[in-house]
């Protein structure tokens, strides 16, 4: 006899959002401003977090959304499937980057990445706002601006650098409401995200 799951309501959806808001306010003060001053220790600190919040708390929320879609179907919103597949690439993406930041590898190979992300920011944006879910939708067109500008610290353009700072300091702001308002709309049944 197979086990059969309620719907579930509660998406671990703040969790993902608030570790990649985190990450970004963590990196983009060394990007945007040069602080703190890059060093073999601020490179190992910057992998840590990367690492850790951004990577772990996104590809937690997306295995956790895929299971409860696939598997168990106790979440039945289409769109968790791109929520699902976001988080999950963008966790295991800071694992990446957060453990080549760590080691001090070379960030040229980026470029590549960075292109295949502005694809899937792409496909984020696409779906959120066709269904209605406009803040979603930014987060994406900010993760999109993140790696057009990462495409462009890549290859070694100078000034790209504190483009990339802005545009993560800004996202993470966002993000870091977003998953604000979500927490506080599960817990409170509040709209702020409408």
């Amino acid at each position: 006899m197979p086990v059969t799951f309620a719907p579930s309501d509660f998406p671990p959806l703040a969790l993902a959002f608030f570790g990649l808001g985190t990450g970004y306010l963590i990196w983009a003060p060394h990007e945007l401003i040069g602080w703190p001053r890059r060093d073999e220790r601020v490179d190992r600190s910057l992998g840590v977090w990367g690492i850790w919040l951004p990577g772990f708390c996104q590809f937690v929320v997306g295995f956790i959304l895929f299971v409860g879609l696939t598997w168990f179907r106790v979440f039945r919103d289409p769109t968790l499937y791109m929520a699902a597949f976001a988080f999950s690439a963008y966790g295991i993406h800071w694992f990446s980057i957060g453990w080549n930041r760590y080691r001090q590898n070379d960030p040229r190979p980026n470029a590549g990445m960075s292109v295949a992300f502005m694809l899937i920011s792409s496909m984020g944006a696409t779906v959120f706002f066709r269904v209605g879910d406009w803040p979603v939708g930014l987060v994406f067109l900010g993760l999109f601006a993140v790696y057009f500008s990462d495409f462009f610290v890549s290859i070694g353009v100078v000034l790209a650098e504190r483009a990339l700072g802005l545009f993560r300091l800004a996202t993470g702001c966002w993000l870091l409401y977003i998953s604000y308002a979500v927490a506080v709309d599960f817990a409170l049944g509040w709209h702020w995200r409408t």
